[in-house]
């Protein structure tokens, strides 16, 4: 089934601080280009970074820029202030469920422990409830992320059955890392290794990384090694940090079994793009510490060939990105 995105309603949002935002507005190019930088930003786990590029788009009412200012904001402070609060208010106003849930969350958010929760125009329950029921009427049209987002609500597993079954790539993923992780229920161990593949390859079609990179290791667990590659850089030219890693690692020698050809120019190039990045549990360091063994095996115009290699890919593929759960999990 075709997917649809979640509905908005737009109408005239408040912050607390008395500004009038104009929401569902049609971005200009500046606007625009200021959310995909923040956006991209974001996905990098540079949070700080991305803040005023969310807050150009955001101001200008885009309800998406709203929630993921939210949620720098969330992230720097380790809890919602009333920075936080607001953003996330004007994108629930428009109808955006996910900023709904967030603040539906804030009776158990730190800020919560603290005492120190800003004031909002609805109570946590309140919030969840105008989630439910928007999702809830968003789900009985057929929209599959919608019955995801009826899943985080509830904690109901069968909304997130019945969001893979309608094709949502995420929820797709999710079922199958649940099915090998333990979840579910098989007569036969072959029986979950069947399902978490079937899974994983249509959140991989559905253009997912993760689903990806997942797919990838369930025809490595099968001895499909010609598929396990074919994933594998397919992931990595998504731009999902995870994914380039592994191939670039995998090019360097390591993990030899994938039957990747060595080529330590490549694998030095793609590593070194890692080197724009400062967050992500160590991404950066475990690249540069591969680099540091690969330059100790080429020479000064294999590295030349692999600054050339790594300009031409960025040039040619999306952004680095650790692809976060658009909801943390």
């Amino acid at each position: 089934m075709k997917q649809r995105s979640a509905r908005t309603f737009c109408f005239i949002a408040f912050l607390l601080a008395g500004i009038s935002l104009p929401v569902c507005a049609q971005l200009t190019s500046e606007q625009q280009s200021a959310k995909s930088q923040g956006t991209e930003l974001y996905n990098q786990l540079k949070g700080a970074s991305a803040l005023p590029y969310l807050q150009i788009a955001a101001t200008a009412g885009d309800s998406e820029a709203q929630y993921y200012l939210g949620e720098a904001i969330r992230k720097n402070k380790r809890y919602i202030d009333a920075a936080a609060k607001e953003a996330y208010e004007a994108s629930a106003e428009q109808g955006n469920i996910y900023s709904m849930i967030r603040l539906g969350q804030m009776g158990g958010d730190l800020c919560a422990t603290m005492n120190n929760c800003p004031k909002s125009q609805k109570t946590p329950v309140e919030w969840l409830t105008s989630a439910k029921s928007l999702a809830t009427e968003e789900a009985a049209q057929g929209n599959a992320e919608s019955m995801y987002l009826m899943y985080e609500i509830t904690g109901d597993k069968k909304w997130l059955e019945q969001s893979a079954e309608n094709g949502f790539a995420l929820s797709q993923y999710l079922l199958a890392t649940d099915y090998r992780e333990g979840g579910g229920f098989f007569l036969l161990p072959s029986s979950r290794a069947d399902a978490v593949e079937r899974w994983m390859k249509a959140s991989a079609e559905g253009g997912y990384p993760r689903g990806m990179t997942g797919l990838a290791t369930a025809l490595f667990e099968k001895k499909d090694l010609e598929g396990a590659r074919n994933w594998t850089e397919r992931a990595a030219a998504t731009g999902y940090v995870e994914a380039i890693f592994n191939y670039g690692y995998y090019l360097s020698g390591k993990n030899s079994d994938f039957g990747f050809p060595v080529d330590f120019v490549k694998s030095y190039a793609l590593l070194s793009l890692f080197l724009e990045l400062d967050g992500g549990g160590g991404a950066k360091e475990d690249a540069e510490y591969v680099i540091s063994k690969i330059r100790e095996k080429i020479n000064k115009a294999q590295l030349d060939e692999a600054d050339t290699f790594a300009a031409n890919w960025k040039k040619t593929h999306p952004a680095l990105s650790f692809f976060p759960f658009k909801l943390s999990r």
